[in-house]
């Protein structure tokens, strides 16, 4: 970073400043690093793989040929709005801090609990995805079984220790989220390699074909009920829209990258880019792999291995399958960076039980090191009650879960709706160097909209139509919460006068961290 000077240096802190915010974290994050992190969570490798059913046995090839870039094309949207947002606004949290400054003090708590819990469940469900992986591609050589106790245990370990390295400060884990970035490249590209020579003809017209496998046998593991063509070629949508997803880690990461006004917005577009083509073409090189697609339907969830086992050398397969498991784990750890910076964003403006702490930054490795725990705690916690638990003869993890996307996208949506009335007005009247203009941002944000709702009736289908009353019932805990508890206790981020009064306060904190 020795493009990185002085004059910098001073503009970030700036910028912090007039937010209210100490420069507590330490700002040692490449512009690549920022698209990295972003890029490690969105992890083609892991969504891309682990939800493969969705789309084999739904709609088949087209589902990938067709519903891929549309797919992505519906999560970019997302990311062209908070990326605006984010130019303007860099700070840690991000999601919270927009909801607040462009709305009010409600819509950015709301905006931080629909963002925290889908943190916490999908930190969750990536590692219940890695367990599932290495379970499929190494657990007979390590006696694991599909079990409560080896599920929670494996999580469990790989948590910690993705917390532990966390914990030792963002140069670590900004070196391996690098290192994760190239090998995801690397290994995206390798297994369309493998894929293309062990794929029997080249069947192209199999990607723009549309089939309905939905309810039917082996499908029905996936999709349950038969649908019509359109609804399964709707419901293949959640491959890539599950999977092009956490691209807000660039904005958890804002205090800690330089430049960060234009690393954080170019970061989040860019993550979402390169994901969208590499996996495109991967995934496409995969179902030309495939022998045939019917019997692909079949297989629902376990279509990787199965095509893999029957289609792949086999030390070839293994040392893929170890590049898989490599990048599902740096997956999970650059979710356990994300979350704790949403923790410790919400945290020092007391949004949280137990703020003090959470809001409290190791002066040694310039982390939050309580809000890194917490956030891999309450991710282990989840993931054993929901596996204990089960509804109605549903497993209530895989309840949660089908929520946990919807609770992402709308605290992606919250800011963008209302920064589509804030943009020129006095709570937004600056744009940051990042900037689309506000007519253009204005019809993304309607676009925003119109995706949002396709994303909750398409996530609300069966076998995810629990999904509609979890999603009320939230809204029903957090108004009687709000009205009754934090609407006379909640102060919310710094705003107006505020931000003067917190100086003193300001330089304090980075004394006390060390920050020159």
């Amino acid at each position: 970073m020795s493009d990185y000077t002085e004059a910098d240096k001073k503009h970030d802190v700036h910028i912090l400043h007039s937010m209210g915010y100490a420069q507590e974290l330490e700002r040692r994050m490449s512009s690549f690093s920022n698209f990295a992190i972003s890029f490690s969570i969105i992890c083609i490798l892991s969504g891309g793989i682990n939800s493969l059913g969705q789309a084999t046995s739904g709609a088949g090839g087209a589902a990938i040929g067709i519903g891929w870039p549309v797919g992505c094309l519906i999560s970019g949207l997302f990311a062209i709005g908070l990326a605006q947002i984010s130019s303007a606004y860099p700070t840690a949290g991000g999601l919270y801090h927009w909801g607040s400054i462009l709305g009010n003090r409600f819509t950015g708590w709301l905006a931080a609990w629909l963002n925290l819990l889908g943190l916490v469940t999908v930190l969750g469900a990536i590692n219940v995805g890695t367990f599932y992986f290495f379970f499929g591609a190494f657990g007979s050589y390590f006696g694991i079984e599909d079990t409560l106790m080896h599920r929670v245990a494996f999580v469990a370990a790989i948590t910690a220790v993705q917390a532990l390295i966390n914990h030792f400060g963002i140069g670590l884990t900004a070196k391996l989220t690098d290192f994760s970035g190239y090998l995801i490249f690397a290994t995206a590209i390798l297994l369309t390699i493998v894929c293309l020579v062990s794929a029997p003809s080249f069947e192209v017209a199999r990607l723009f074909t549309f089939s309905n496998y939905t309810g039917t046998e082996g499908a029905s593991l996936v999709w349950p009920f038969a649908v019509s063509g359109g609804m399964a070629f709707l419901l293949g949508l959640l491959l890539p829209i599950y999977t092009i997803t956490g691209y807000d880690a660039s904005a958890h990461t804002s205090e800690e990258t330089v430049k960060a006004a234009h690393s954080v917005p170019k970061g989040m577009i860019t993550s979402v880019i390169w994901s969208a083509v590499f996996g495109y073409v991967m995934l496409c090189s995969f179902v030309l792999m495939l022998p045939n697609m019917d019997d692909a339907a079949k297989q629902g969830w376990n279509v990787f291995f199965w095509a893999m086992d029957s289609q792949v050398n086999p030390t070839v397969k293994e040392v893929m399958y170890f590049l898989i498991f490599l990048s599902q784990f740096l997956c999970g750890l650059a979710t356990v960076t994300s979350l704790s910076r949403m923790i410790f964003a919400f945290s020092r403006d007391k949004g949280l039980p137990g703020s003090a702490a959470l809001s409290k930054v190791s002066p040694k490795h310039r982390t939050p090191v309580a809000a890194i725990w917490i956030g891999a705690i309450l991710s282990v916690l989840f993931v054993w009650f929901t596996s204990a638990i089960t509804i109605a003869g549903t497993p209530a993890y895989s309840i949660v879960v089908s929520c946990t996307v919807i609770f992402l996208f709308l605290s992606f949506a919250l800011p963008i709706a209302l920064g589509f009335v804030a943009i020129g007005t006095p709570k937004w009247p600056t744009m940051g160097p990042w900037n689309i203009g506000a007519g253009a941002f204005r019809v993304v944000a309607v676009l925003v909209i119109l995706a949002m709702a396709l994303i909750f009736y398409i996530g609300i289908q069966p076998p995810n139509d629990w999904a509609l009353p979890i999603t009320i019932g939230f809204f029903v805990i957090t108004a009687v919460v709000w009205f009754a508890f934090e609407n006379k206790r909640f102060k919310g981020p710094p705003i107006g006068d505020e931000v003067a009064r917190r100086q003193a306060g300001i330089a304090a904190a980075e004394k006390a961290v060390g920050e020159a």
